[in-house]
């Protein structure tokens, strides 16, 4: 994309957050770009921005969910396919319990056997086996018998309900049992005579064939996120393998110079790199297989041969750093000149500065965020997580949103003409949110404590405590 897309602004409108040399922090599964804005087959007009100088965050956000597209469906291994969407409807080839089945430890009677039992005068029953869950040749209960039978374990022919084994004297001719003696310790316990102190109904403690589903039934449909729930259930009605959209891929980058890896000491002007931790861990969270790449030096040719070689593993890149009006941003440099990244002004506090466009071959989507923590942060929670989400094929794919009061001690200012994104704590009880920490965008301390982005208006200058707010919930 061309970085003509729109004017730039003055330099004194510029947000200096695409590098932290004095602030902390630095911060081929399948087709997946699409036509972008044109609509008719042809790639995007890299050129086709806003006439004005400045992006809206929803501008932006619709040129990047324009481009960016389901990956393709592959056969995945169960346990691979967790957190995976679902592209097919799943039916139930056989029905769940496959038979009826035993609900707990005790007995298989017949019912007409137990009617009227009490602990006064209980039934007495020849006890003529153990059935226990796994078992096959199963014996049939007749007039005045019993099976002693194990949660799970089939319900034998003949029987017509289970009585629990506290309901009985455990065959031992004493009061009322309080369980089983293991088999292999007592094996006569299958054999022998067993006292029922209680009647039972039809049924009692069985779980019928297709009490949970029935053959032919849906088990999962369409564009189901596979959770533990949903892999169990598979493994339930027998499948092995489902066919799911991946998880995307994303490798995240962090550049500077001045950055070290934590662990490592820092030596004069050097701080260490977290953005790459964060953005990293924000794309697990979104569902994102993520790949983190060290710091990367304020050369573009090492930052362009770096992305060349991540381009193999990656259905999205993710740069931040270097993407403002510094000398040294090193991304607007080395990916300007091929015109394959716009980078472009938006009206948002913080994170003015991005980049979005899509690279190599096989046109992998980029997005190149600034380097603040929290400008950082801010961006992928706006951009970076909706295009993960898009890749996975999900309708869902934005965070949850609420109105809420605004609970400050002061009025709070905001920039005239950006969209600004504060932090805060959000009480679902009081319907109140919480400003944490300032403005400021390298305040990445207040950003670990928020759970939360306040949203403040385009159009609003100020804003009293009371003032009710869109709330992005972020937990």
């Amino acid at each position: 994309m061309s970085s003509s897309a729109a004017p730039s602004p003055s330099h004194d409108d510029q947000d200096h957050d695409g590098k932290d040399h004095v602030e902390q922090g630095h911060d081929g599964h399948g087709a997946h770009v699409g036509h972008g804005h044109g609509g008719d087959g042809q790639a995007a007009d890299p050129c086709a921005g806003p006439a004005r100088g400045l992006w809206s965050v929803d501008e932006h956000l619709a040129d990047i969910l324009a481009t960016v597209g389901p990956l393709e469906p592959i056969e995945l291994q169960l346990l691979d396919a967790q957190g995976c969407v679902l592209v097919e409807d799943v039916t139930v080839p056989v029905a769940l319990p496959p038979f009826d089945n035993s609900s707990m430890d005790g007995y298989a009677v017949r019912i007409a056997d137990v009617a009227g039992a009490t602990e006064e005068f209980p039934a007495v029953l020849t006890v003529i086996g153990d059935v226990a869950a796994g078992d096959g040749g199963l014996p049939t209960v007749g007039p005045g018998q019993a099976a002693r039978i194990m949660t799970g374990a089939p319900l034998p022919p003949g029987a017509e309900a289970v009585v629990p084994v506290e309901w009985t004297d455990g065959g031992t001719g004493g009061g009322a049992a309080t369980g089983m003696t293991a088999a292999s310790a007592a094996p006569e316990g299958a054999s022998g005579e067993v006292r029922v102190h209680r009647a039972a109904e039809a049924g009692a403690h069985v779980r019928e064939r297709g009490s949970d589903v029935r053959a032919g039934e849906l088990a999962l449909s369409a564009g189901t996120v596979l959770g533990p729930p949903q892999i169990g259930l598979l493994a339930a009605i027998g499948r092995g393998t489902v066919r799911v959209r991946p998880r995307p891929r994303v490798v995240v980058m962090s550049t500077g110079s001045e950055l070290v890896q934590p662990g490592e000491p820092l030596g004069e002007g050097q701080i260490h790199d977290s953005n790459s931790f964060a953005l990293a861990a924000a794309a697990r969270d979104a569902g994102a297989l993520a790949y983190r790449v060290g710091a990367v030096a304020d050369d573009a040719e090492s930052l362009r041969a770096t992305i060349e070689d991540q381009l193999i593993r990656a259905d999205l890149i993710v740069t931040t750093g270097g993407v403002s009006v510094g000398a040294y941003d090193v991304v607007k440099e080395a990916l300007t000149a091929d015109g394959q990244v716009d980078f472009r002004k938006l009206a948002m506090q913080p994170g003015k500065p991005q980049g979005f466009g899509a690279i190599g071959a096989e046109q992998i989507p980029l997005l190149a965020l600034p380097g603040n923590p929290v400008s950082s942060y801010v961006s992928f929670e706006l951009f970076v997580r909706p295009a993960i989400r898009a890749l996975m094929g999900v309708e869902d794919l934005h965070r949850p949103r609420v109105r809420a009061e605004l609970a400050a001690g002061r009025t709070l200012s905001s920039p005239a003409g950006r969209r600004q994104f504060l932090r805060g704590t959000y009480d679902p009880e009081a319907g109140t949110v919480t400003p944490v920490g300032g403005a400021g965008s390298h305040l990445i301390a207040a950003l670990a404590h928020a759970d939360c982005l306040l949203v403040v208006p385009e159009e609003t200058e100020s804003v009293e405590p009371g003032t009710e707010l869109e709330v992005v919930l972020l937990g």
